[in-house]
């Protein structure tokens, strides 16, 4: 290939730093992540080889603004093949896996840099560091650490070759999930197929279709969530919910090349062996030593103390939809595809709430206007839409962020819908974090939803919990841009697991508050705001269907932390059946089962991040639930002194500061867990529900 016509090897001059999307090929990558790992290799030789005393700037802030290209370039393949893939960018991304994980081992390893960051770190006391310049020195050396700094020279080669093999796993491990969910298709046809399914829904299986290429008389079911959720909470058609339903929970369990039971045996003795190499006996204890919760007992408590009260919860809310089907003339037990379908007929009958009736007062447009006037409320920060700045695809949309003083200070992209090039889910990234150690004054901070897209002409409606998922990933999406530190690696969301939720949990709390209701959520048509009446049945029904969202994601937390605490190194052997073994320990009801099913778990598989911490959504929790009785206290969503200390000590410090210090600091004490079990109707005093 001729390099000069590499558009990854050359400076970019797109706006605000973004890579030039449109001349970018697959075939750039590999030449381009290579030059880039060559040119750190080299810096970190400069460093490791100087004559000089290590000091704090020629070798912690000299490592910490290494590598700044190849962060740029593996951000943008990242993205790229998260959410704008293809069969070429998929090999590229399978291809570069092993060779992007050798060369973080051989950052972290690097014996010349690791030597002096040892020394440094040993005297770090005495130094006289400032305390961001302390917690960075700590964080590096214990990056370095954690993966094998301090192991022999044979036992670095071993745990390098385990990176390697896991990061080629993890990778096959996504794009076989993708497949499964891009291959699949439930094709509706007739007024027989469509039963129950109110406007919304048809239109978007409507829409499924057409992007198809299907005629126009069919309509698609994907298992986009934003789709077959719907589908099983309405479709009258019970054979169809199951058909569904079985598809959507056997992704990656499918006999063939996406069968992901083998990789995730192979992932799980790679992970011991990993753990070993440390001295740990399995890999949660690995992993829980650098969190939050210090340990497995800790996770268990919590866990444990939430199952214990959901588990009634949700039996209650079983009793609940038996008398429901039977007043139908429905005999039997609700299944697994049953539970949505009967759970929305006791929503409605209880709480008069139909999806059909909320959902025309939340379009994404004016859900969008929402999120970016709560940040300006909040934190006084300003978004401007810049339509002529072009991203990776025409879905996503663009936004410049001003902060208080009127400056520029970062770009926001949005990319709300789903597609069969992007991965299920909702998440944020990045294509630069904020650092002015590295020059980056602005951060580009990237979102990703999969909302059905609307047909052309029409307004994408979301649903209540859609609306949640939105303010979600915003939270994250502030935490990125509102990020205000030195060091690259303390930057943003770079923080400790069981900490990153907390910034994204606790926005979603102003979604429900009834002024931002009032202002925002109008109808599409008609502009009217949401009735009060409405609201209020929002309100009184928000804790209905807890107990079964409680138990189906704690199950599956319990589930990541059984598999990884697992000591025998040859693994659970039959993945599947150590699942099936567990859920039957835990007394886990068979028609609630697990939120996300080992197979594709990709929190779990894809990729490290949430092995052995699922459980992180729920410590967070218990954070963003106290957190957010700070403003109620204050007698104010929007309270200004509240605000300042919310963005100075939880949204802009990223890892700058212990986490239990950032909260403390913010909270003035330590969260109790009583609003996180209010929240969600454990509490005794809130565990009776209204009669039918």
């Amino acid at each position: 290939m001729n390099t000069k016509n590499n558009p990854l090897l050359s400076p970019w001059s797109s706006p605000f730093g973004l890579p030039p999307f449109d001349d970018i090929r697959p075939e750039h990558f590999a030449v381009a992540l290579q030059a880039a790992m060559a040119e750190q290799r080299l810096e970190l030789d400069a460093i490791g080889a100087q004559v000089a005393t290590p000091s704090f700037d020629n070798t912690v802030a000299a490592l910490d603004r290494s590598g700044a290209w190849l962060y740029r370039l593996d951000a943008l393949l990242s993205n790229l093949t998260a959410s704008a893939t293809s069969p070429a960018l998929q090999a590229v991304q399978r291809e570069l896996a092993a060779p992007l994980a050798a060369h973080d081992s051989a950052v972290k390893m690097h014996p010349g840099v690791f030597a002096r960051l040892d020394a440094l770190h040993a005297q770090r006391h005495s130094l006289g560091l400032e305390p961001e310049a302390l917690r960075l020195l700590e964080r590096l050396h214990l990056d370095c650490v954690r993966a094998g700094a301090r192991l022999g020279p044979q036992a670095q080669q071993r745990y390098a070759a385990i990176m390697q093999e896991l990061a080629t796993l993890c990778t096959q491990f996504a794009q076989n999930v993708l497949a499964d969910e891009a291959a699949y298709q439930l094709v509706l046809r007739g007024e027989a197929d469509l039963a129950g399914l109110p406007d919304f829904v048809r239109a978007a299986a409507r829409q499924a279709a057409a992007e198809r290429g299907l005629d126009e008389a069919a309509h698609v079911i994907t298992l986009n969530r934003s789709l077959i959720e719907p589908f099983l909470t309405y479709s009258d058609r019970r054979d169809l919910r199951e058909q569904a339903w079985r598809a959507w929970s056997r992704r990656g369990e499918m006999p063939g090349e996406t069968d992901n039971r083998a990789l995730i045996q192979r992932i799980l003795v790679l992970r011991n062996a990993q753990a070993r190499e440390h001295g740990f006996d399995n890999y949660a204890d690995y992993v829980l030593t650098d969190s939050m919760a210090g340990g497995q007992q800790a996770v268990r408590e919590l866990l444990g103390e939430v199952w214990q009260r959901a588990l009634p919860a949700a039996e209650r809310e079983r009793q609940a939809l038996i008398a429901m089907m039977r007043s139908h003339g429905v005999a039997g037990e609700p299944e697994a595809w049953d539970w949505r379908y009967w759970s929305e007929k006791v929503r409605q009958a209880r709480y008069d709430i139909d999806d059909a009736e909320v959902k025309p007062y939340f379009s994404l447009e004016r859900m969008v206007e929402a999120l970016f006037d709560c940040a300006q409320r909040l934190f006084g920060v300003r978004f401007e839409a810049r339509p002529d700045v072009r991203a990776y695809h025409p879905d996503v949309q663009v936004y410049e962020m001003f902060d208080a003083q009127g400056r520029s200070a970062g770009l926001f992209l949005q990319d709300n819908f789903a597609r069969a090039t992007k991965r299920s889910g909702a998440w944020m990234s990045d294509f630069a974090y904020q650092s002015r150690n590295r020059g980056v004054d602005r951060p580009i901070i990237v979102n990703n939803n999969n909302f059905a897209k609307a047909a052309p002409g029409q307004p994408t409606l979301l649903s209540f919990d859609d609306a949640r998922t939105l303010f979600h990933e915003f939270g994250h999406g502030l935490h990125g841009l509102l990020s205000n530190v030195t060091y690259h690696r303390l930057a943003g969301t770079q923080v400790l697991r069981d900490f990153v939720e907390l910034p994204s949990q606790l926005f979603e709390h102003w979604l429900g508050e009834p002024e931002v209701l009032r202002r925002h959520a109008r109808h599409w048509q008609t502009g009217e705001p949401i009735p009060q009446a409405l609201i209020d049945r929002l309100q009184t029904a928000r804790r209905w269907g807890q107990g079964y969202e409680t138990v189906s994601y704690t199950g599956s937390a319990l589930v990541d932390l059984e598999i990884h605490a697992l000591s025998d190194p040859a693994g659970p052997g039959d993945v599947v059946a150590f699942e099936q073994a567990a859920l039957q320990r835990l007394g886990m009801p068979p028609a609630v089962g697990m939120r996300h099913r080992l197979p594709h778990f990709q929190h779990l598989f894809a990729g490290a991040g949430y092995a052995a911490g699922y459980y992180v959504y729920l410590w967070a929790e218990v954070l963003d639930a106290d957190a957010f009785n700070a403003f109620v206290e204050a007698g104010n969503p929007f309270d200004p002194t509240v605000a300042q200390r919310l963005l100075r000590h939880i949204y802009a410090v990223g890892d700058t500061v212990d986490p239990t210090t950032a909260y403390t600091s913010f909270r003035g004490r330590l969260p109790a867990l009583e609003p996180l079990l209010a929240k969600r109707g454990l509490l005794p005093a809130e565990a009776g529900l209204p009669a039918p």
